[in-house]
């Protein structure tokens, strides 16, 4: 499973650290991805980005699509990924079905989402063990540091998680 998320930082002075401010959360941080197993455990993290940065535009960055078709492997993702993976016959990144003004979900279509929902539901766990760390509440660095301290943060949560 993929997703993004955002972890908050505390704002620091000029105009530098604009980028780091997500409107759709109003507040400032940097953005990671995850790759997560079906139960959860954090497998993999990105850099980080700006706090802007939208989920498919880091995914892109990374070329997550082209590293999992290589490994053989999919992903579950929310609707933030809509339009990564355009291969019909073979997805690597399997997200939900949109509706529109003109364009109402079928019940079949609403029972597939909800069954994403609920599949999609441990990448959420393990975002949470990873923002349970008290050190990131007080985040005030540049993101190759951030980037490091996550990553380290990612071992020790699996560490802490398979006992």
């Amino acid at each position: 499973m993929i997703d993004g998320t955002l972890i908050r930082t505390q704002r620091r002075t000029g105009k530098a650290d604009r980028r780091n401010y997500s409107g759709k959360h109003r507040n400032h941080g940097l953005h990671f991805l995850a790759l997560t197993d079906e139960r959860g455990r954090l497998i993999w993290i990105s850099a980080a980005r700006p706090g802007r940065t939208h989920d498919i535009t880091a995914a892109r960055h990374d070329h997550v699509v082209a590293y999992l078709r290589a490994a053989g492997l999919a992903a579950l993702a929310d609707l933030g990924f809509r339009g990564l993976d355009n291969d019909v016959l073979d997805p690597v990144i399997v997200t939900g079905f949109m509706a529109s003004r003109t364009h109402k979900l079928t019940p079949g279509q609403k029972n597939a989402n909800q069954v994403l929902a609920t599949g999609r539901a441990p990448v959420e766990h393990g975002f949470a063990h990873l923002k349970n760390w008290q050190v990131l509440t007080k985040l005030r660095t540049d993101p190759a540091r951030a980037t490091h301290l996550l990553r380290a943060l990612l071992v020790l949560t699996n560490l802490e998680v398979n006992r």
